[in-house]
């Protein structure tokens, strides 16, 4: 028979096993709410009932709605750029394949997922709460952007692709996930994103390639 004893010393008490959790418990329960509700809807107390744990505790962590939010973002959005960026840094295949595994890797951690409410949440509320649309800018839209020019930029660097306008190319790319988020499921009977995602990338990529026998010419003004 175990000692009850040593199983006790060995075993956090539960009390403190679940403070440990408890943040990322409420970003959890954060992010279903605002994802149903929206976030002038949301209020702090059901998003504490939710992770079950009253309204101080939520205050502790976390000491107002706006400040919830973010952290929201920042936990399912703004931690994957550091990660994205590593890759792109030690990628060695040509900017072609970059560029998909790219948005690909966008579709299935993003695009696909529960935190794709939050890009759909900003797009209706933003103009009525402006600092909000600011820090979402700041922190997903731009480095977003930076990471798909950075790409291209390369693939113009290497001679993979024609001269572009960079930036411009950036947001031409961001267009077909934008499109994907706000596609309302079952609209489209046999509507596959994955599939559109494919063509929209195969569309973009013949547009950005060197054509044999045609001279690159400069950048579009």
């Amino acid at each position: 028979m175990p000692n009850s004893a040593s199983s006790s010393q060995d075993e956090p008490p539960r009390r403190e096993r679940r403070k440990e959790a408890r943040p990322g418990e409420l970003l959890a329960a954060a992010l279903d709410v605002f994802v149903e509700k929206g976030y002038a809807a949301t209020r702090v107390d059901e998003v504490a009932a939710r992770a079950g744990v009253s309204k101080g505790t939520l205050f502790l962590y976390f000491p107002s709605k706006e400040e919830l939010f973010k952290a929201v973002v920042r936990e399912n959005i703004t931690g994957m750029y550091a990660g994205w960026s590593a890759e792109i840094d030690e990628f060695t295949a040509d900017s072609a394949e970059m560029l998909v595994y790219a948005m690909n890797a966008w579709w299935q951690q993003v695009g696909r997922s529960k935190a794709s409410g939050i890009c759909k949440l900003m797009m209706a509320e933003a103009c009525n709460f402006p600092e909000l649309a600011d820090f979402y800018e700041q922190e997903v839209e731009a480095p977003g952007t930076a990471l798909l020019a950075r790409i291209v930029q390369r693939g113009v660097d290497r001679g993979e692709f024609r001269p572009v306008d960079v930036a411009y190319a950036a947001y031409a790319l961001k267009a077909p996930m934008m499109f994907l988020m706000l596609h309302p499921e079952g609209d489209s009977e046999g509507f596959d994103p994955e599939r559109f995602l494919r063509i929209q990338i195969d569309l973009l990529l013949n547009g950005l390639a060197v054509l044999p026998g045609v001279a690159s010419g400069a950048a579009a003004s």
